[in-house]
């Protein structure tokens, strides 16, 4: 049985409510959002006022940062109601998604309403996040428990892409399937099947890890802010790191959890680590709870000066101080290793405090992940798959023990006085050395139950997840910033790992020769890498040392190899697909808007910023937004509308805040650029793409010699815009001259009356503006601003 989801009911509309209805409707599904009723009298306006919770707490999600929906007209898929006047309404939804407050007494009475109206066979899920899962099914009806489970999205469910799914002895197994499919497949999520069991999976370890973390920091005498600078992004986890998670998360909230686990883990043999400290219990008691009451671990004011300040909590004193920066040597050498990999290695193996710190951090991790198989998950990946996803870490705790060696780490964790579970023991007697094997560009884990190697794919999955590193084995072709790989099927694939993904000399070198390899004997090509972004864009700092040494001649050839290579990647004889997610700016934008095809992740954030550091987009991305200006032109309308619209996206430096915004921006095309909801599926379906392409009887396209440029005409009212934004003080002197150079691209140059150019001149028009705007000052004083890491200076 597999149900078509085509309306869904949320009952509740908390934060949590609100924005899972707002993840619903960006799928383009119908949601029913309902709560409790405000008080009314009779004399009011019943229904919009017993409304008004629901209406208003909509509104606040709809508003906030980041925003809950990919763009803002989805909001008109959500209907609200009340539970008094609406519910029976829930007998037209497909999908039931209890999110109320978290008490068993208040869902069960909540439950016994839903029965009287609920259609049998409908899905029924809680998003509880401690509360356990039979419990909520007790007394229920046999239907309604044949359909139940737990479904645990986790905050903010649009950009979290953890979903537990945790069943009971009740529960079709057919629901268990559908909801692991659905979440992953429409709702973009990693699911992840959960046992019964208190915090489930992402909590159960997370919280362990905060609750141990701050035992470690009493023990070794160590500050919040060195805690923090030692657990945010130089390991792989947030920038919140430890302590401004917590508050952000609440501190109310982390000790409900912790004395939660506590309570209902008798037989975990780390049970005391959830006990609260006395400090932590006094923050508590004071009400200092994190963001939510202004001040928790942190605290923001004002100096002497009237500036914004963020404090430090001193746990010995409870009085705030200036955050002070801890001074770390290892830290310091650290940071400039890219690698994730290499500099994990190297902190944990540091011979001073950082490494001790690491290293207890880590056996402390290592031997609670192990006792927890099978009782919270009978597989390794799943705990790796929820921490990743739930918790933001970039790199599992399975995976880090692979890193760090297994079979050594348990050594020296034995010497140190941490235990592992029997089944570790066992898996290295047999002769396995780590949790995670690739191999034929596929990944499988150590099955505890099994003793052996297993999929960690669902059946029937293997093929949908490709990660381009995992077929280091068929590498093609490599230079020092790409690697070229056969990713089976005729299809190769290429990805560059530079800092940011940012494209320079050899990454164009790389997507040039890719090209060609593809052309010789292959179907098409993929672009895509596995970083946390697609890529910032051009390499800047490369373009600022040649624009300060004058070298004209060089820049003029590097801004001409870009344009070349955009080109080489629209007119080819085969598909090229490219497959971008996060960060996709600038140059990567523009070899997006050259692709046959781009297959972006829903959570992709692109656009053409060069205004920004006060130049013109210079690989392509001018002369393609005039052309497309020039397509979209219709007789019933003026011609400069649409020429208009498309520079005021590049002068503003737009860029889209999801895949389908983008769309409105006039990046992707409808019709033809697609957007994966899961990233971890956008690289198969982009060889989907080339394959399909390929097989439908691809035919390199020719160079467009018929592009309409409107000249005068529409210089003019460009011109008079940029003036009039220039004196009302929305733009300096520099931006508008940024402006009027990029007008000038668009409209064709200083023609006397529209006509009909070729890509080419549109280039080379591109190209002689990109070059005078490296000559002026302020833009170089805008591009050092930003490689110094800051925003460009407004001059």
């Amino acid at each position: 049985m597999k149900p078509s989801i085509k309306k869904v009911a949320v009952l509740g509309s908390g934060v949590m409510g609100s924005r899972i209805a707002c993840h619903f409707a960006n799928i383009g599904i119908q949601v029913l959002l309902l709560d409790i009723p405000a008080p009314a009298s009779k004399a009011e306006d019943q229904k919009s006022v017993k409304n008004k919770l629901v209406n208003d707490a909509l509104a606040t999600a709809i508003k906030s940062n980041p925003s809950p929906v990919f763009t803002k007209d989805v909001s008109k898929l959500i209907a609200t109601g009340n539970f008094d006047d609406d519910l029976s309404l829930i007998n037209q939804c497909d999908w039931i998604l209890e999110v109320i407050v978290e008490r068993l007494d208040i869902k069960k009475q909540l439950y016994d309403r839903v029965e009287k109206f609920r259609r049998p066979g409908t899905i029924i899920t809680s998003n509880t996040s401690g509360i356990p899962i039979h419990l909520m099914a007790e007394g229920r009806s046999e239907d309604f428990k044949k359909h139940f489970c737990g479904a645990h999205f986790f905050n903010p469910p649009r950009y979290l892409r953890l979903l537990e799914i945790i069943p009971t002895s009740f529960t079709d197994k057919w629901v268990i399937d559908f909801l692991m499919e659905y979440g992953d497949l429409f709702l973009g999520k990693t699911t992840v099947l959960c046992k019964d069991t208190p915090g489930f999976i992402a909590n159960r370890i997370g919280i362990y890890g905060i609750m141990s973390l701050l035992q470690t920091m009493e023990k070794m005498g160590l500050s919040i802010d060195e805690v923090d600078a030692l657990t945010g992004p130089i390991i792989g986890r947030p920038k919140s790191a430890t302590f401004r998670t917590a508050d952000v998360v609440g501190i109310d909230t982390m000790v409900h959890v912790a004395n939660g686990l506590y309570e209902n883990c008798p037989n975990d043999e780390a049970r005391e680590v959830f006990k609260i400290p006395a400090w932590l219990k006094d923050i508590n008691d004071r009400k200092w709870l994190g963001d939510k009451t202004g001040q928790g671990f942190f605290k923001k004011t004002k100096n002497a000066a009237g500036e914004k300040e963020i404090l430090t909590l001193d746990l010995k004193t409870m009085e705030y101080a200036p955050r002070k920066k801890p001074k770390f040597a290892i830290l310091d050498a650290a940071k400039p290793v890219d690698d994730l990999y290499a500099r994990l290695k190297m902190l944990c193996s540091s011979p001073d405090k950082v490494g001790d710190f690491y290293r207890t951090f880590h056996y402390k991790l290592f031997s609670y992940i192990s006792h927890r198989v099978p009782e919270i998950s009978d597989t390794v990946y799943s705990i790796d798959d929820a921490m990743m996803t739930g918790f933001g870490w970039e790199i599992g705790a399975f995976e880090t023990w692979d890193l760090l060696g297994v079979e050594r780490t348990v050594t020296e964790m034995k010497k140190a006085g941490f235990s592992v579970a029997a089944w570790v023991d066992d898996m290295i007697a047999k002769g396995q050395q780590t949790f995670y094997q690739i191999k034929d560009g596929k990944r499988n884990a150590y099955s505890p139950l099994k003793g052996s190697m297993e999929s960690v794919y669902a059946a029937g999955q293997e093929n949908a997840f490709i990660v381009m590193k995992h077929f280091e084995g068929q590498t093609i072709w490599k230079n020092s910033a790409c690697r070229t790989y056969h990713l089976g099927d005729d299809v190769i694939g290429l990805e560059w790992y530079t800092k940011m993904g940012s494209i320079g000399g050899e990454v164009l070198e790389g997507i040039q020769r890719s090209v060609s390899i593809a052309e010789d004997k292959y179907k098409g090509l993929v672009i895509a890498n596995s970083g946390i972004n697609f890529s910032a864009g051009a390499n800047v700092g490369m373009i600022f040392m040649l624009a300060i040494e004058q070298e004209y001649d060089e820049l003029d050839m590097a801004i001409r190899m870009f344009q070349n290579t955009t080109m080489r990647a629209r007119y080819s004889s085969v598909p090229v697909v490219v497959a971008p997610h996060g960060l996709s700016l600038g140059g990567s934008c523009e070899l997006s808007l050259h692709a046959d095809k781009i297959c972006a992740a829903a959570e992709t954030y692109i656009g053409l910023v060069e205004l920004g550091v006060g130049l013109i987009p210079g690989g392509g991305g001018s002369k393609e937004f005039a052309l497309r200006a020039a397509d979209e032109m219709h007789a019933d309308e003026p011609e400069t509308i649409t020429l208009k619209n498309r520079f005021i996206t590049i002068a503003t430096a737009k860029v889209a805040t999801s895949a389908k915004e983008s769309y409105q921006l006039g990046i992707m095309r409808k019709g033809q650029d697609e957007v994966i909801m899961n990233i971890d599926r956008r690289i198969s379906e982009a060889k989907k793409s080339v394959i399909e392409l390929n097989d439908s009887g691809y035919v390199m396209p020719q160079q467009r010699t018929d592009v309409k440029v409107l000249g005068r005409t529409a210089l003019g009212a460009l011109m008079a815009g940029v003036h009039a934004m220039e004196q009302g003080g929305y733009a300096t002197a520099h931006d508008a001259l940024v402006a009027k150079k990029l007008a000038y691209i668009m409209c064709g140059g200083d023609l006397s009356e529209p006509a009909f150019v070729s890509e080419q001149y549109l280039l080379d028009l591109e190209r002689e503006v990109f070059l005078s705007l490296c000559g002026e000052k302020k833009t170089l004083e805008r591009i050092q601003s930003v490689l110094k890491g800051g925003k460009p200076v407004r001059n």
